[in-house]
């Protein structure tokens, strides 16, 4: 991870640019983007090692998960690489990053739309206990939409899942060479991002549990400076 400090003022600049860019979407209308009326709606759910019932273990399953989440160390590095992770709170996260599939290449910029954390009331009356945040798609990137990874622990019964909620729509893609691209291979892209996150998440979440809360090995999307990449470069440029 870059750290603040380490960014030059122009870089600094651009960073605050880029994070004063606006959603592609209105996320006030959330729940009026639904398949009826053209968007797609994706659910995603993984089991993970139950625990005891009761609050979560302070090393425990939901815990580990937590810190999956939180490091973004679970997508799939094949399909999507970051390009700068800002030293912010996870709640003014920006990221850069890089989806790609057979040969094509897409940049998107997304930003931390909110963070949960809270006990829940489930319709059994029982308790659950919910983390995790979504990401909402900014002004120049493919789709529209936001999409959420959360951990939750059912306190009566010990069980505990990641869930990924997806909400999307093909944006306003201008250059008909990668409308063709995304419109072939956007969907796909989709798919496979929310299946191998989860798979990767349940792998390094048993990998914590095993090798005692050691942060995961397992490779994730490769952080670094935007600096470091002329096409990551030109992206913030556009909005800056």
């Amino acid at each position: 991870m870059t750290t603040r400090t380490a960014l030059t003022a122009r870089q600094q600049a651009r960073l605050a640019a880029y994070t004063d860019t606006g959603y592609n979407f209105d996320p006030e209308r959330l729940a009026d983007y639904t398949v009826a009326t053209g968007w797609r709606v994706d659910d995603y759910e993984t089991e993970l090692p139950a625990e005891a019932p009761g609050p979560p273990a302070s090393h425990g399953s939901w815990a580990a998960a937590r810190e999956v989440l939180r490091r973004y160390s679970f997508p799939p590095p094949g399909l999507i690489s970051g390009i700068f992770l800002p030293d912010q709170p996870l709640e003014q996260r920006v990221m850069v990053l890089q989806a790609r599939f057979l040969g094509f290449s897409f940049w998107f910029g997304v930003r931390i739309g909110g963070v949960t954390d809270e006990v829940r009331l489930l319709p059994d009356e029982s308790q659950e206990q919910v983390w995790g945040y979504n990401y909402r798609t900014l002004e120049g990137h493919f789709e529209r939409g936001q999409i959420e990874f959360m951990v939750h622990k059912n306190l009566r019964t010990g069980r505990v899942w990641c869930h990924i909620h997806a909400v999307s729509q093909t944006g306003r893609i201008r250059n008909p060479f990668y409308w063709l691209g995304f419109r072939l291979f956007g969907r796909p892209l989709q798919v496979r991002f929310s299946r191998q996150s989860l798979q990767r998440l349940k792998a390094q979440v048993e990998q914590m549990l095993q090798e005692g809360w050691n942060a995961p090995d397992a490779a994730g999307p490769v952080i670094k400076p935007i600096s470091a990449n002329n096409e990551a470069q030109e992206q913030l440029d556009k909005n800056g």
